[in-house]
Formats: C-alpha cells, structure tokens, sequence
C-alpha cells in the first residue's frame, strides 16, 4: 500500500525531476532511493542489529525510499527514448524500458518462493534483492556521463522546447485528446493491477489451486511482454499509433468478457489460461504505444509530465476500483470445492465484480474508439523542420563562390 500511496503525490514531484532537471538526475536519483530502500529493509530483518520493535519501522522506511523511486523510472521511458533514439525507434526503445518493470516483477515473483522455503529465509531474499539494486545504483552513478548524446537523434531531440512544467500542466488540462487517453488508458492500467492482485481470490472460490492461479498470472505478464515487442516494432515501422492502441483495446476488451465467464464454472482451466494470455498479450501491448501516443497528442508538453501524469490517474482509478469492487463481492456459504483460506465469515463470490471488471473495460475500449482522435503533433513538428533544414542547404548549394 506503501508504493500506491506515495506513487500518487511524489508522482507529481517525479514529473517536475524529469523534464525541469532532466532525465540524468532523475535515473540516478531513482537508484539511489531504490538502493537505499533495499538495504534499509534488509537491516530490519538483522537479528545481529538488536533493533526490536524498530525493525517494522525500519522496515517501513525501506519501503517508502523504494516507493520514492518507483515513479522516477517508470516516467523515464518515453523521455529516454525521446533524447536518445530516432524516430523508427522510439517505440521500440519505450517497450524494452517500460516492459522491464513487469519483467523484474515476474522474475521476483518467481523466485520469491524458492528463496523463503520458511519465514526464517526471509533475511537472505532481502539480502539478494539488495544486490541488484545496489548494482544498480553503481551503474547508474558511474556508467551515466551524458544527459543527452552527443548528435541528437531526431528533430524534435535537437530543438528541444519542452514548455515549462506549470505551462504544461495547463495545456494537459486543456488538452481534450488527452484528458481522453488519460482517462481510458488509466483506467486500463487500473484494471490490470486490479486483475494481478485479486486473480487468486477470484479463482479459489471456483475450486481453482493458487498454482494454477499463479500460473495464469504469469502467463498474463509473460505473453504480455511479447505482445509489447511485436507491436512496438510494428508502430516504429508504420506510425499507426491510434489504430494499435484501438484495435489492442478492443482485443484486450473481449478477452476480459471471456475470462470473466470462464471464471464463474468449475473445470475450465485451459479457457482461463488461454483468456489470461490473451488479456496480458494485448492489454500489455497498449502501454509503451499509448505513452508514446500521449506525447504525440500534448507536444510540446514535456514527455516526463505527459506520461506521468497518466501513471497518477491509473494509480488514483486503481484505488477507486480496487474499493468497488472489493465491496461488490458476496459472502457465501461454504464450499467443499472452495480452495480459499476461509475466515469466520466465509468465502467470496467474485461473480459481479469481474463482470463490472468486464463492463468497465469494455466501455472504456468503446468510449476510446468513438472519441479519441489526435494529430501526431511531434512527428509533424519533426517533418516541418527536416524540410526547412532540406530548404536551407538547398539554398546553400545554389549560393555562388565569391
């Protein structure tokens, strides 16, 4: 919970870092948070320490300089690939560092078990996620020298106006395309943290093992990965940022309906993961083309504001949603088929909520089609200005020799 609420406001104070500092501090701001979070968990769990009923505070402070982190290098993807890829790759290169995030996260859910067999190996899984983050913050102080290359990539890299963060707020605001995509596109981020977080209790009460349930979570973030890197290829080879994000929303769109009826019967564990599958591969795809697509439609805004002021709205509609439908579920009698922990009160009917899961989605993907429509202001700020550099040295070369 630490992560969601800090995320919310110091997400604002991220996107300042980002486009009034740059992008140079704001990596190597973000490692050493994260690297300093790490180790300070790590000394909460120190037995040798003697810190007694310190260790949770310890321990909560750790978590609070990560979740300081946190919103730092997720708002970093589209300004790095803005100073330093060209155009044909910016795409690309916001896939491989948006998509790193959910890898990390499949990697540690993965080996979180392996490595706490007992409640007593807690202390070396802290001390094993330490090192990457310490690795981290090495690199990222030491390997980073340039804030920006030495050629600039693109025409929009080269005459960098970014406006200034206040102004670009108010533009965003302003800004109809936007607020859409920001609403529709928050709302998607939303509904897949929902759908990560309560996938085990939605399936136990169907008699579903938390096996199979981490299974289909990970097959969610595994095909969703790979339907990010094909359709990042795919808009840097052809600019069709609008109907990717369409056609992906309305696929991911149908694959919620399916899981939603797959889940409410006993014995339909293909359908489920076959439904995850598809739900990861194109509700993942979306992410780094619409970041892309919202500096695209708020040029000049700073791409460190646009994008991360799409992350708040996701976390404040994630917050929102995580309450509703949480409140919708149905206590029910008890169920021998049931695999959930029961309390005293019962297990959960999940039936209605992941039907408004469904809805929901499905009216955002609706309201997205109909309603969102925006110029490629970026790249055609980037045309403009490769043809009056062509028209210059035309000039030049018709210019006689004295």
């Amino acid at each position: 919970m630490v992560y969601l609420l800090i995320s919310i406001p110091f997400g604002l104070v991220a996107t300042w870092v980002l486009d009034s500092v740059g992008l140079h501090c704001a990596v190597v701001l973000s490692a050493w948070l994260n690297m300093v979070g790490g180790i300070t968990r790590m000394f909460s769990v120190l037995k040798f320490l003697s810190l007694g009923s310190q260790s949770y505070w310890y321990l909560f402070v750790g978590q609070c300089f990560s979740a300081l982190a946190q919103p730092l290098i997720i708002f970093s993807p589209t300004k790095l690939a803005a100073l330093w890829f060209p155009d044909h790759q910016r795409a690309t290169a916001n896939m491989i560092a948006s998509m790193s995030n959910p890898l990390g996260i499949l990697i540690a859910n993965l080996l979180s078990p392996a490595l706490v067999p007992e409640g007593k190996h807690i202390p070396l899984m802290l001390g094993i996620y330490a090192v990457p983050a310490v690795t981290a913050c090495a690199l990222a102080t030491l390997g980073i020298h340039e804030k920006v290359p030495p050629t600039p990539p693109s025409a929009s890299a080269t005459n960098s106006n970014s406006q200034p963060f206040f102004t670009g707020l108010k533009m965003l605001l302003r800004n109809k395309p936007y607020i859409i995509l920001a609403v529709c596109f928050g709302g998607g981020i939303g509904m897949f943290t929902c759908f990560s977080a309560l996938l085990e209790q939605i399936l136990c009460e169907k008699g579903y093992s938390n096996d199979f349930a981490g299974l289909n979570g990970a097959l969610f973030t595994v095909c969703g990965l790979l339907g990010a890197f094909l359709l990042g290829m795919y808009v840097d080879r052809t600019r069709k940022f609008i109907e990717s994000t369409k056609i992906s929303f309305c696929l991911s769109a149908l694959a919620s309906i399916m899981f939603a009826v797959a889940s409410r019967f006993r014995h339909q564990g293909i359908t489920l993961a076959i439904t995850s599958s598809l739900f990861g591969f194109f509700g993942f795809a979306i992410y780094p083309i619409a970041m892309e697509l919202a500096v695209e439609c708020s040029y000049p805004v700073g791409e460190g504001t646009s994008t991360g002021l799409i992350f708040v709205a996701s976390q404040i509609e994630g917050v929102i949603l995580m309450i509703l439908l949480q409140a919708l579920t149905v206590r029910v009698s008890d169920d021998p088929f049931s695999t959930c922990a029961l309390d005293q009160d019962g297990a959960l009917d999940w039936t209605t909520p992941v039907l408004v899961l469904a809805g929901l989605c499905s009216g955002m993907a609706c309201f997205y089609v109909i309603f969102f429509h925006t110029d490629y202001k970026r790249l055609h700020a980037e045309a403009i200005s490769a043809d009056m550099v062509k028209a210059e040295d035309a000039a030049t070369a018709h210019v006689p020799e004295s």
